[in-house]
C-alpha cells in the first residue's frame, strides 16, 4: 500500500508553491475566475476530469479508482476576503483583496490530495470527488458557495457517500502546528442573520405624544432579546444572539417612524436554531405591539446550519490522522466554535467530518487572527493536510469493498 505520509512530504515544496501562487490572486465571493482557472490548469496536468462553473466558479473533479462507487468527497474552499494585505510577504496580494483565512492553503492541500491519490488510483476501491468551493465567506447577493454548488449539481452524478474537510489557522487556541484537532457532533455554529424593522409614527421631537416612538420600542426590544438566551435556553447549550446594527432617524429633533435592527444567531444544533428564530420574532412583535407599533421580521435561513460531524466518520479521521502525525498529536477539541462554516450544507448531504489543522506559529510571529490584514500561516504544516485526507479517503473506501 502507498505511503501517503512519505508521498505528501515528498511534494511539500510543490504544495508551498501552489499556496503562494493562490495567495497572490485572492478573489472574493463566488466571483473567482482566476482561482478557478489555476485549479483547473493543475487538474489538467494531472489528467483528472472536472466540471467547472459550479455555483459561480466552483470546480468538482472526479478521480475514479478500481470501481466508480462508493464515493468519498474532499472539500477545499478557495475564496479570499475584501481586505488589503499588510503581511509584507514576498508573495503578498496586490489587488486589494487577501487570503486572510487560509483558503489558499486549503485549495493547495486539496490539489495535493488529488495528486497523491492519483498515484494510488489502481488501489483505490472507489472514487474520490474533489470540491473546490468559492464563496465560503458569504455573498452579498444571496447564499454562499456551498449551497450554490449543490444547487448546480456538485453532489450529483455521482453523489458522495462520505466526505471530509479541514480548516487551518488559529480557530482553537490550545493547539499548535503539527497537531490535528477533531470533535464528533457539533463543532461550529449556524451563521444566521436576522432583521427587525420596527414601524411606528414619526413626529416632531417637541411633541412626543403625537408619535409611536420606534427608538423607544427598539430600546425595549434590545433589552428583552437578551433574556431569550439568559432565561429560555439551557445554560449548558452554547447559544449567541448578538445585535450588530441599529439604524433610525435623520435629524436630532425628529422622532423617526421606522427603526431597523439587525443581528446574528449562533447555535450548535438545529432545534435551538429554530427556537431562537421563533422567539426573536415573538418577543420583538410582542414588545412593539404593547407600545402601539409593529414589526416586519426577516430571518436568513439561507445561512449555513450548525456544522455537525458524524461520529463514525470522525473516528475514521482520528485513525487516519494518527497514522500521519502519531496518536500523541491527535487531540479532541474540547469546546466548539461559535463561528460558522458553510461546509454544513455539504455535511447535510453526506456523513462526514470537518477537522482542524493548526497553522499559526507564534514562534514565527504568526499571532494575527483570521480576517486580519496580517494573518499568515506556517507553511511547514502544508503536507499534513493532504496526507491525512488521502489516508482517510483511501482507508474508508477500502473498508467499503
Amino acid at each position: 500500500m502507498m505511503d501517503f505520509r512519505a508521498a505528501a512530504q515528498k511534494m511539500h515544496q510543490t504544495i508551498v508553491e501552489w499556496r503562494r501562487d493562490l495567495h497572490r490572486i485572492p478573489e472574493t465571493g463566488v466571483n473567482t475566475p482566476q482561482t478557478e482557472a489555476y485549479v483547473c490548469a493543475e487538474l489538467d496536468k494531472m489528467g483528472i476530469p472536472y466540471r467547472k462553473g459550479l455555483g459561480g466558479h466552483g470546480v468538482a473533479a472526479l478521480l475514479e479508482g478500481k470501481r466508480k462507487k462508493p464515493v468519498f468527497a474532499i472539500r477545499a474552499d478557495m475564496d479570499g476576503l475584501p481586505i488589503k494585505e499588510e503581511t509584507g510577504l514576498p508573495f503578498a496580494s496586490t489587488n486589494g483583496c487577501m487570503h486572510a483565512c487560509g483558503h489558499d492553503a486549503h485549495a493547495a492541500m486539496g490539489l495535493a490530495a488529488a495528486k497523491i491519490l492519483l498515484e494510488a488510483k489502481n488501489e483505490l476501491e472507489g472514487s474520490v470527488l474533489f470540491i473546490f468551493q468559492p464563496g465560503e465567506e458569504g455573498c452579498p447577493d444571496g447564499p454562499g458557495g456551498a449551497k450554490r454548488m449543490l444547487d448546480d449539481g456538485a453532489f450529483g452524478n455521482p453523489a458522495p457517500d462520505a466526505m471530509a474537510g479541514l480548516h487551518t489557522g488559529s480557530i482553537w487556541k490550545d493547539f499548535v502546528p503539527g497537531e490535528i484537532g477533531y470533535r464528533p457532533g457539533g463543532i461550529m455554529a449556524c451563521m444566521d442573520r436576522f432583521e427587525i424593522l420596527i414601524k411606528g409614527k414619526g413626529s416632531h421631537g417637541a411633541y412626543p405624544h403625537g408619535s409611536v416612538d420606534t427608538i423607544s420600542i427598539a430600546g425595549q426590544i434590545i433589552t428583552e432579546l437578551q433574556t431569550i438566551v439568559s432565561r429560555e435556553v439551557d445554560p449548558l447549550e452554547p447559544t449567541v444572539v448578538s445585535l450588530g446594527e441599529i439604524h433610525a432617524g435623520t435629524a436630532f429633533n425628529i422622532i423617526p417612524g421606522e427603526c431597523r435592527i439587525t443581528g446574528t444567531v449562533r447555535a450548535l444544533n438545529q432545534a435551538t436554531r429554530e427556537f431562537l428564530a421563533r422567539r426573536i420574532e415573538e418577543v420583538a412583535s410582542g414588545v412593539a405591539s404593547s407600545m402601539r407599533g409593529s414589526i416586519e421580521f426577516k430571518y436568513g435561513w439561507e445561512g449555513p446550519a450548525p456544522v455537525v460531524n458524524d461520529p463514525a466518520m470522525t473516528e475514521e479521521l482520528r485513525l487516519a490522522a494518527e497514522k500521519i502525525v502519531g496518536p500523541e498529536k491527535v487531540r479532541e477539541i474540547s469546546r466548539p466554535s461559535m463561528g460558522g462554516e458553510d461546509i454544513a450544507f455539504f455535511l447535510e448531504k453526506a456523513p462526514g467530518t470537518f477537522f482542524f489543522l493548526p497553522g499559526c506559529n507564534e514562534a514565527k510571529g504568526q499571532t494575527w487572527p483570521h480576517h486580519n490584514s496580517r494573518f499568515d500561516i506556517d507553511e511547514d504544516i502544508l503536507w499534513i493536510g493532504p496526507a491525512v485526507l488521502a489516508t482517510m479517503a483511501f482507508d474508508w473506501l477500502k473498508k467499503q469493498a
